[in-house]
């Protein structure tokens, strides 16, 4: 697929905006650079998320995804919500010693870790970094619970990583499959792997015991709800025991990103699509308020919501694969690893 030009929507917190003449824009190339924080862990306060701990070895993703929410935290580094997210990745080198160092601290109690509550964590250049599965490694070397939720077939890689984990702590892993129509598909999400390929990540996983569910996110009102049965049945016959939903979230500059590409991909859709999301959020692209800005409002948003549980009850799939999972606490510091050795 041919690269993106360059294109950004407006940054609040820059003192400068550049702007191309109309296909005079330089494609977007790749350039990455390096997070030296101190802390890996990054603590969920919001009510309406399922889980308080996430890893994000990556800020920024490849995959391009048009509807990503994560996109206005680029902002404040300074790059663009746009193709800069894309394509300007940044990458944490000391993810898995950071992790490890906050598994030593007392205050550690084993709780569940996400990876990742932003951008993918096995995005491509997870290929060459190693970050996640490096991470992985430690969890299973301190038993801590883990889940999982991407859309890359490079998870298929850590599958002897994830087993041992399996082994020793509880680990689930939710794949995301928004759209079944590989066209649909590609339109927004274009450096994805189609749907088709994504649930036979569902099937390899699943064949090595590993708990495993679907997750269609995000919901796109008046394109996505359309399939959803197809995405729900194609992940059961994989092998998926679990499901869950999110409705489509268009914060800040992510409405500009989405509706630009929605527009060119999808012309003859548009129109429809947006209407659609105008009526579950008040007239609005996006509403944040909690509990509400995840699934929408109105009787459009109610049918939705009534077909994916009418759906998944009638496959035999449970409810929400990670989103306030239950887990056993099996979190165990390695013999040597504390600041005292046992006495025996």
């Amino acid at each position: 697929m041919r690269p993106l030009p360059i294109a950004n929507p407006p940054n609040p917190w820059a003192s400068t905006d550049v702007q191309y003449v109309e296909g005079e824009a330089p494609h977007a190339d790749l350039q990455v650079f390096e997070d030296h924080t101190r802390q890996i862990l990054s603590k969920n306060d919001s009510p309406d998320i399922g889980f308080t701990w996430s890893v994000n070895p990556y800020r920024g993703c490849f995959h391009a995804c048009a509807y990503c929410y994560a996109r206005p935290g680029h902002e404040y580094l300074s790059f663009g919500a746009g193709t800069d997210f894309e394509r300007k990745i940044v990458v944490k080198p000391r993810a898995p010693e950071l992790l490890r160092a906050a598994f030593e601290k007392r205050s550690w109690q084993g709780e569940l870790v996400v990876f990742s509550g932003v951008t993918d964590c096995y995005q491509p250049l997870e290929a060459s970094y190693r970050l996640t599965r490096g991470c992985l490694e430690v969890c299973a070397e301190y038993k801590n619970p883990v889940a999982l939720i991407t859309k890359s077939p490079l998870i298929e890689r850590d599958v002897d990583v994830l087993a041992r984990l399996h082994d020793v702590a509880d680990v689930s892993v939710a794949v995301s499959i928004p759209f079944w129509d590989p066209e649909k598909a590609r339109a927004l999400e274009p450096y994805v792997a189609t749907p088709a390929r994504r649930a036979r990540i569902i099937e390899k996983l699943a064949s090595h015991g590993i708990k495993v569910g679907v997750n269609v996110a995000p919901i796109v009102p008046g394109l996505g709800d359309e399939e959803m049965g197809d995405v729900l049945k194609a992940a059961r016959d994989a092998g998926a025991t679990s499901a869950g939903w999110v409705m489509l979230r268009l914060p800040g500059p992510v409405q500009a990103v989405f509706e630009e590409r929605l527009r060119a991909a999808l012309p003859l859709r548009a129109e429809k699509v947006l209407k659609r999301i105008r009526e579950m959020h008040g007239g609005n692209l996006y509403r944040a308020e909690f509990y509400k800005r995840g699934t929408g409002e109105g009787n459009y948003a109610d049918a939705i919501a009534a077909l994916f549980e009418r759906t998944t009850r009638r496959l035999g799939l449970e409810s929400a694969p990670w989103s306030g999972v239950k887990f056993a606490n099996t979190f165990e510091r390695p013999l040597g690893k504390g600041p005292q050795l046992p006495l025996f």
